[in-house]
This record gives C-alpha cells, sequence and structure tokens, in this order.
C-alpha cells in the first residue's frame, strides 16, 4: 500500500517532493499511533490520505520546496485537474485523530456579452449568474456558460437560429414579453402534498363505504407496489408520508363532511325555496336514524343533496324529529319561511311520528304543503285483487318459501336444474319488504315448473298446482301483470323526478290498464307474453272463469289508481309546456302572463325547451324572466316520491353493519349522498401544520 501511494505521488511529483510527503506521512502515523499499512488500507480513508498528501505538495509550493515548474509548465495541468476532482484542504485534529475535510469554494463562471450571440443571457446574479436561452427560458447551470456548450444548445433546440446574427436575439431579448416578470411558481412540500394526497384517498373510503383501514392495510401497500414496479424505489418510499391510519381517515371524513355541508348551508341560504323529504328507521345496533334530503335551486339547475343524517338518542317520536330538523335550521340560520313543501310515507290521513313532524314543519312553514309518495300510492293500489288471483299469488309464495326456507333443499334444486339444463338453477325469494321484486319471483317460478315438477314430494301438498293448468295460467297472468306494474313503478325513480312525471306515468298506466281489460274480453292474451306462451304451448283457451277474473282485476287496479291518482284541473301545466298555453291560467297575475307571453315568443328559448329538461329550462331563465320563472321553478321544487331516502337507508345499511356497529356514519352518508364535492384544497389550506406520516 505504501508503494502504491509513493507511485501515485510520483506520477505527478518530483523525488524530492515524494520524500517530503512520506516523512509527513509517516509523522502523522507515529503521532496517532496508527500502522501506515493500516490506514492505507481503509478504502473510506483512501481519498482523505491522498488529499492530505496534496496539502502537503501545495505547502511545499509555497515554500519554494515543491514542483519544480519549468518554462512551459507542463506538469501544471496535470496537478490541477487531479486537484478539482479531490479534497484540495485537509485539518488535522490531534484530539480527535480525525481528519477532516472542507470543500473547495466551487469555480463561478462569469457571462460575457458576447453569449448573446448564442441566444443566451444571464439569469440571477451576475457575480454567479446562470445561463437563460432567450428563446425557450430554459435555465442551464453557471458551468454551461461556456461557448461550446451554449452553441451545442441553439444548434439542437433551435436549429431554425443557429445562423442569425447578435442583432436578432438582442431584439428577441427586447421584446415586451421578455421583460416580463417570470411568474413565480408554488410547488407544495412533501408534508403538503402528502396531506393534500391523504384526503383524496379517505374521500374515495368514504365514497366506497369501506372500512377506514383499508387505507392503511391495503391502499398504501399497493400504491407502493405500483409505484416501485413503475418507477424506482426511491418514489416509492415518498408514499410513507401519506397519513392513512384508522384515527387520520376518520378524521379526514369529518373534514370533508363538513365542508359539503357548509358549501349547502351557503346554497341553502341565496336560494329562493327549497323542499324536503324525510323519513326514519332503525340501524344495525338499534338507534333510530333520521334521513332529510332537500332540493333547491342553484346556478342554473335543481339539485338535490342530503341535508341532515342524525341518530335520535331519545324517543323517535315525531316532536323529537321535527327538534332534530328544527335545530340544524337555526344553528345556521337557514329560514323556515323558505320551505315551500315537505315530503313523507305518511298520507293525510294516517297519525304517526312522520305526519306529526310534518304537521309542526307546516306550523313553522305556513305557506309550506305537504305530500305523499307516488310510489308508496302506486305499491298501495296495485294489492287490490280478486280472490283467485290472491289465492294463487298466496301458494306461488308458499312453494317458494318451502325450497328456500331449507338451504339443503336448495342446493338440491340447483343439482337438478343443472343436471336438466334449466335456465335459472334457483328461486327468487318473496318479501313483502321487497315488493317490488314480486314480479321477477312469479316469472322465475313459472319458468322453473317442470324442474320444481321433478323436485317436489308428492306429500307436499300443494305439489299438485304444477300440473293444474288452471292454476299455472294464472300464475302467467301475475307473473306478467306485476312485471309491467314493477316496470311503470321504476321509471317513476331516479334523481330530478317532477309531479309532472309520475301523472305522465299514470296516467299512460290507466290508458294501458283499460287497453289490455278489452283485448282480454276479445280473448286476445298478446298484451301478456308469459300467458300467450303457455297457451300456445298448451294448445289451449282461458276458461270464462279466468278470463272474467283478470278483466276484474284489471278494472279493479284502474279504479283503485284513480283513488290515489285523482284526475284534477292542473293550473299549472303552463309550467310543463308554456308554448300550448293560450288563456291565461288561473294560478299567474296579469304581470306574469305577460311575462309568459314575452317568453313563448322568443324562438332562442322554444329551441333551450327542446334540448334541456324541465328543471334546467326554467331555472335557466331567472335572470331573463324572473318573476314567472321562479313561480315555474317553486311548482317544480317539491318531492314527487320517497327515492332519495330509501337509496339512503340501503347505503346506510351497507356502510354500518353488524361489524361497524360503533360507527357514526353521518359524515359518510354526507358524502356518499350529496351532489357536492368538496374542496380538498380549502381544507388542506386551513390547516396550519401539515405532518407527514410516522
Amino acid at each position: 500500500m505504501v508503494a502504491h501511494l509513493l507511485c501515485i505521488l510520483s506520477y505527478n511529483f518530483n523525488t524530492f517532493v515524494i520524500l517530503s510527503v512520506y516523512s509527513k506521512l509517516t509523522m502523522f502515523c507515529t503521532t496517532n499511533s496508527l500502522p501506515m499499512d493500516l490506514l492505507l488500507k481503509q478504502g473510506s480513508l483512501k481519498q482523505e490520505v491522498e488529499s492530505f498528501c496534496y496539502q502537503i505538495v501545495s505547502e511545499s509550493n509555497d515554500q519554494k520546496v515543491g514542483i519544480l515548474q519549468s518554462e512551459d509548465e507542463q506538469l501544471q495541468p496535470a496537478v490541477s485537474k487531479n486537484s478539482e476532482g479531490e479534497l484540495s484542504r485537509v485539518k488535522f485534529m490531534s484530539n480527535s485523530n480525525k481528519i477532516t475535510t472542507f470543500s473547495k469554494k466551487p469555480k463561478r463562471r462569469k457571462y460575457d456579452e458576447s453569449y448573446l450571440s448564442f441566444g443566451f443571457t444571464y439569469f440571477g446574479n451576475r457575480d454567479a449568474p446562470h445561463a437563460q436561452c432567450v428563446l425557450c427560458k430554459k435555465i442551464l447551470s453557471n458551468s454551461s456558460l461556456a461557448p461550446s456548450k451554449l452553441r451545442r444548445h441553439l444548434e439542437t433546440k433551435h436549429a431554425a437560429y443557429k445562423d442569425k446574427d447578435i442583432s436578432f436575439f438582442k431584439q428577441h431579448l427586447d421584446s415586451p414579453e421578455n421583460n416580463k416578470p417570470p411568474a413565480p411558481k408554488i410547488v407544495n412540500t412533501d408534508n403538503e402534498s402528502a396531506t393534500e394526497a391523504s384526503y383524496n384517498v379517505s374521500y374515495h373510503i368514504a365514497l366506497s363505504g369501506e372500512a377506514h383501514t383499508i387505507g392503511e392495510l391495503l391502499i398504501k401497500p399497493c400504491a407502493k407496489d405500483v409505484v416501485m414496479r413503475m418507477f424506482d424505489e426511491q418514489y416509492s418510499k415518498k408514499i410513507d408520508a401519506v397519513q392513512l391510519s384508522n384515527s387520520t381517515v376518520a378524521r379526514r371524513i369529518k373534514d370533508l363532511a363538513a365542508d359539503i355541508e357548509e358549501e349547502l348551508v351557503c346554497r341553502l341560504k341565496i336560494c329562493d325555496g327549497f323542499s324536503l323529504q324525510l323519513d326514519e328507521s332503525a340501524d344495525v345496533s338499534g338507534l333510530a336514524v333520521l334521513l332529510v334530503f332537500v332540493r333547491y335551486r342553484f346556478n342554473k339547475s335543481i339539485e338535490e343533496d342530503l341535508l341532515l343524517c342524525e341518530s335520535l338518542q331519545s324517543n323517535a317520536t315525531g316532536e323529537e324529529i321535527f327538534n332534530c330538523i328544527s335545530s340544524f335550521m337555526q344553528k345556521h340560520e337557514i329560514e323556515w319561511e323558505k320551505c315551500v313543501d315537505v315530503c313523507s310515507d305518511a298520507s293525510r290521513a294516517m297519525d304517526g311520528k312522520i305526519a306529526e313532524a310534518v304537521t309542526l314543519i307546516k306550523y313553522v312553514a305556513p305557506e309550506s304543503s305537504s305530500s305523499h309518495c307516488l310510489l308508496y300510492r302506486h305499491a298501495l293500489a296495485v294489492k287490490t285483487m280478486p280472490a283467485s288471483l290472491k289465492n294463487v299469488l298466496d301458494q306461488a309464495v308458499q312453494i317458494i318459501n318451502y325450497i328456500k326456507a331449507r338451504p339443503h333443499q336448495s342446493r338440491l334444486l340447483k343439482i337438478l336444474c343443472e343436471e336438466m339444463g334449466a335456465q335459472h338453477t334457483a328461486l327468487l325469494l318473496n318479501t313483502e319488504v321487497r315488493w317490488l321484486s314480486r314480479g321477477k319471483v312469479l316469472v322465475r317460478l313459472f319458468e322453473l315448473r317442470r324442474e320444481l315438477l321433478v323436485f317436489m314430494d308428492s306429500a307436499f301438498r300443494l305439489s299438485d298446482c304444477l300440473t293444474n293448468s288452471s292454476w299455472l295460467l294464472r300464475l302467467a297472468y301475475l307473473a306478467d301483470i306485476f312485471t309491467k306494474l314493477n316496470e311503470v313503478n321504476l321509471s317513476m325513480q331516479g334523481k330530478n323526478v317532477t309531479v309532472f312525471t309520475v301523472f305522465d306515468k299514470m296516467s299512460s298506466l290507466l290508458r294501458k290498464l283499460e287497453f289490455w281489460a278489452s283485448s282480454v274480453e276479445e280473448e286476445n292474451f298478446d298484451c301478456f307474453p308469459t300467458l300467450s306462451d303457455f297457451l300456445t304451448e298448451i294448445n289451449s283457451t282461458v276458461d270464462k272463469d279466468i278470463c272474467s277474473a283478470i278483466v276484474q282485476h284489471l278494472r279493479g287496479l284502474r279504479s283503485t289508481l284513480l283513488k290515489y291518482f285523482p284526475v284534477t284541473n292542473d293550473n299549472n301545466a303552463w309550467v310543463r309546456n308554456p308554448f300550448t298555453v293560450t288563456v291565461k291560467p288561473a294560478s299567474l297575475v296579469a304581470r306574469d302572463y305577460e311575462s309568459l307571453i314575452d317568453l313563448t315568443s322568443d324562438s332562442q328559448v322554444k329551441q333551450n325547451f327542446s334540448e334541456l329538461s324541465l328543471n334546467d329550462f326554467w331555472s335557466s331563465l331567472i335572470q331573463e324572466y324572473p318573476s314567472v320563472a321562479r313561480r315555474a321553478v317553486r311548482v317544480l321544487l317539491p318531492f314527487a316520491t320517497m327515492h332519495l331516502c330509501e337509496t339512503g337507508f340501503s347505503y346506510y345499511a351497507a356502510t354500518k353493519t353488524k361489524y361497524r356497529k360503533r360507527l357514526d356514519a353521518a359524515p359518510h352518508m354526507r358524502i356518499r349522498l350529496s351532489n357536492i364535492t368538496p374542496n380538498i384544497k380549502r381544507i388542506c389550506d386551513k390547516k396550519t401544520q401539515k405532518h407527514c406520516s410516522h
């Protein structure tokens, strides 16, 4: 190793210098009680020892004992080249027996005005400037202030301008665009970016209804694996800074819900009016949960959002429900006078907690009306049927429950259906709560009648029904009629459904019922496909008793629907289609009717009417025709159905399961059931400290 050091020195220095270095290096090792060979074997000290040697040479040169310079200084470039790459100053600390290095001050290039001929000016401090291209504004380091490097940038990046003289670049530099100060670039710190990413992930966790622990147990490991495979390990380590612990995600979700609530309250304060939809139910932990939805106009559309999701701690009475809603209104200073309608599943004739709450709301909001969910009206209307058809329906349910209530029977039926090549392998369960699926339940039972005939034990008292053609004809009719009724009911569900939409559907259904009854009287069953196909299969006709029962059911269904959906003089028909109005409606004053005439005479408005929905059409006219447009929006605001509450309780049950009984689901419902997207940037800006994960 000593010989290796001497060889290094002999390459650059003369013999006198070598001997001087060797003697001082020996003294250094003796003072510190270190063998020279052991010192030189330490790879980490090799560079420092060499730097120490160059320090000795430098000191020898100052004392005129170092390098013998010749006239052409052939050795000087080699020394300078090696000196720049090594640590040039070494300080020996005798007390700690360490070699401490100090970096040499880097060399700084100066800017020359001739560099403008290559399209470069300087940027930053003139004593230590950076090179900036006047064409692409790219900033190069100080070491790039060399003519060769600047010329290479011009020829490779801007080849079209390589032959331009300096006056061209000077003119480009003096242009107004180049004299503008560069816009400051705001870059988030790692902690700020990690906090913002934490809020984004928490938002998606709340939308999916998953447990909070999924962030730390699944999402973060998966994100690290993806980044590591697509980029490298260095970027993957940055994922660790994202805060996704159980408690952190819970706090993030509450912050997101609070931001959505704040935005909703601001909208309700500036709107002209709103309508409410409310319902109450019990969750898995036994708490009474109240859901309240609100419909209001915002900008140029009518929006629907969750107003309130609260658990009632004490008695779930009508007064308690009203106090819960009223406390929210008073807390956020929302005026009750703006409430125009309250929709619930309680009819006017019913006495109950929801009906009592609606009464109290109408007391504090005198101009508010109340409405009964049209879906519930439809469900109540279709329950009436003749005794002969009701017996067939009850027996069909008993056959289904005989199979579905016994898991062993269900497994055996599945095996049999697979062996027989049946279209289905299982029956559908019928319940009174899931009355919308009754059509599918009966259709599935009718399609599996052959497999059930083979599977059913002869000891079962209803097994003979599957061989009775009269019973099967009634079953086929029930499957068809309930399928049609369910289709109508589903078409009335969804968001932004108005009263006009529901009554249009019911008007169509009433006309169809009359047509179906007339067709059955003429023994034409083409409108009932399942019944028609079965008649073709057995090559038979329908008995008069069955035809009479079907006609009786259809006529009775029509009369019942008329009772629940009475035909009245619609004074608000001008809202549905203002271009068909020729006489002043009774609900409009003279000034509003004049505004309506101006509106219907506008060709552009007429074109918008055919392109926009009814809600968006009237909302877009608030600025131009404020008086009549606000009247129309007030007619469109009331909820027609309880679809949002039913959907909300489904989401609630999926989020707060028996494994998460202690969960406060209100923030999750605020995020999942609202159309407002939280402003994560605003939430992060409010935080004074942004911590990374630890």
